[in-house]
């Protein structure tokens, strides 16, 4: 029998309490780690894989890795650092894999819907209401269009708020790599969303259909009213 990795205790890992449990497999543990880190995890995936559905199961395989190798985590880092190393060494295993080959349509439908339901985990409030579902569908779909070395730092940092250095250190990269990655991220988003948003202001405050065949009525009864005075 293989003896569990003597656990540290970082003063710094919000996580330790849960892990602690957890690698006595106690299932409300893992159920709260999991929780806690999916929003995460998915952006991770979904920004090295092109589809929602492979970044699921690169997550899955990566909860699966990290969870039966619990016991030799020592904790000398952070278990969301750890995890996540993971998660990108399955993401990246996961794009390697050969896939099926599909006919052009197939394949530009594939595109199409994968650029349009990059739906990142979290609750919905009033405030992200229709607008709110609209500005990041667009948001999503300019991400998804972007090269997956350019997009997963630019997640990263925008989504998940982590500093340059960790970015590079998780990904193994130079920090100057990771800020070139980034400029070129935003420089590729700010032209697709111009691209989207051009011409599209004759379609805001829309004023047409029943609503202006009301007003012409109002208009006209409003005429007839000084006409007859």
């Amino acid at each position: 029998m293989i003896r569990a990795a003597r656990l540290l205790q970082p003063a710094d890992d919000p996580d330790w309490q849960l892990v602690a449990a957890a690698r006595a497999r106690d299932e409300a543990a893992i159920r709260e780690l999991v929780r806690r880190m999916n929003p995460r995890l998915f952006r991770i995936a979904r920004g090295i894989l092109p589809s929602d559905a492979e970044a699921e199961e690169a997550v899955q395989e990566a909860y699966l890795a990290a969870f039966t190798r619990l016991d030799s985590f020592r904790g000398e880092a952070r278990f969301s650092t750890w995890i996540c190393r993971i998660t990108i060494n399955a993401a990246r295993m996961q794009a390697r894999r050969p896939r099926p080959e599909k006919d052009h349509t197939q394949v530009t439908d594939d595109l199409a819907a994968s650029a349009e339901v990059l739906v990142f985990p979290g609750a919905e409030t009033a405030e992200t209401g229709a607008g709110g579902r609209e500005v990041r569908a667009l948001l999503e779909e300019a991400l998804a269009r972007l090269p997956a070395e350019l997009r997963l730092p630019f997640l990263l940092r925008e989504a998940e708020g982590l500093p340059v250095l960790a970015i590079a250190r998780d990904l193994g990269l130079n920090p100057i790599t990771v800020r070139t990655r980034l400029y070129r991220a935003r420089r590729h988003l700010r032209a697709t969303l111009e691209t989207r948003l051009r011409g599209g202001f004759d379609t805001v405050f829309p004023f047409d259909g029943a609503r202006c065949a009301r007003m012409a009525d109002r208009v006209v009864e409003a005429l007839r009213g000084i006409e007859r005075r």
